[in-house]
């Protein structure tokens, strides 16, 4: 019984030591995350994330039913106890030895707890390519902040590029590849 307690006690503090630190951003924890291939079964869920994530910039239906079918594309959803959560879409321009990161959201309610970053970690590994770029609102800090902590450079600006008038930080992040090809195949299914 005694070992119980000590457990009790050890875990209770955790969930106190972690609400103090974060007890303006808490969240439940995740029961249960997948990262699996998106596809157009996918659209209603993923035009819910663009335009809770992107309310002023939600790509229209034509995009979003592109960007699931489009052949090449690397399109990858979080899943959360059977719901999608996050969408990360990547772009291959094998002739330019290079790759777009064309979208990244994640739900509110499900951010910060590392969701965004390990989409972007399997999207990268899957378009295989040297140089990834991608484009973030000049105000989303929190974007930007995880960006740069996986190790993309700010390289540009793009005035103007957002439909409110908003500019465009370009980012790139270079990167080793590998001789799987398994990237090219990804976006067929």
């Amino acid at each position: 019984m005694g070992d119980y307690f000590l457990i009790f006690v050890f875990y209770f503090s955790l969930f106190n030591f972690h609400d103090s630190l974060f007890s303006s951003h808490f969240s439940p924890p995740l029961l249960s995350m997948d990262i699996l291939p998106a596809n157009l079964r996918d659209l209603g869920p993923l035009r819910r994330i663009e335009q809770a994530c992107f309310p002023k910039d939600a790509w229209p239906l034509l995009d979003l039913m592109a960007v699931l079918t489009w052949p090449e594309v690397v399109r990858l959803k979080a899943v959360v106890n059977g719901q999608m959560v996050g969408f990360i879409a990547g772009d291959p321009r094998r002739g330019e030895g290079m790759a777009w990161i064309a979208t990244l959201g994640v739900l509110p309610e499900y951010r910060r707890q590392g969701i965004a970053r390990l989409l972007l970690l399997e999207c990268e590994k899957r378009l295989n390519t040297p140089r990834l770029r991608l484009c973030v609102r000049l105000e989303n800090d929190g974007a930007i902040r995880l960006y740069e902590q996986e190790g993309y450079l700010r390289v540009g600006t793009w005035t103007k590029y957002y439909n409110d008038g908003g500019d465009a930080l370009v980012m790139e992040k270079l990167q080793a590849v590998t001789g799987d090809s398994s990237s090219e195949t990804q976006g067929r299914k």
